[in-house]
């Protein structure tokens, strides 16, 4: 089974995005800041992060620059997902490490397409 780790202090997000990709077939793992997203990521190596942009105690932005910097987990595939949807900010995303970047709130057909991708699936999860 495809292991996802959401990054998401809001608990509405977290939920309903965690129910919706359970039923897809993925495991979800959740974390609700970003300290705690690095310190799992790293204990846990998911197959892919979801990574909310606004976190309390650690940004997404930082977050993700410490877990790209790291050879232990630099290669695990990160997804950017904000409401902040200005082209500046898919930009940022990418230029500190994401894979890639989507809006808030969720289009979950786009996001799967974006994580298949990223997981190299065709199809189901």
């Amino acid at each position: 089974m495809t292991r996802i780790l959401l990054v998401e202090d809001n608990e509405m997000n977290r939920d309903m995005l965690s129910r919706r990709l359970a039923r897809q077939g993925f495991e979800v793992a959740i974390a609700v800041d970003g300290q705690q997203g690095v310190d799992m990521a790293r204990a846990d190596r998911p197959d892919l992060i979801l990574m909310d942009i606004s976190l309390p105690v650690l940004d997404g932005w930082e977050a993700t620059r410490l877990l790209k910097e790291d050879g232990a987990t630099s290669a695990i595939p990160i997804i950017a997902l904000t409401a902040h949807a200005m082209a500046q900010d898919r930009e940022k995303a990418l230029a500190i490490g994401c894979d890639d970047f989507d809006t808030k709130p969720v289009e979950l057909p786009r996001l799967l397409e974006k994580m298949r991708a990223l997981l190299g699936v065709a199809g189901a999860a």
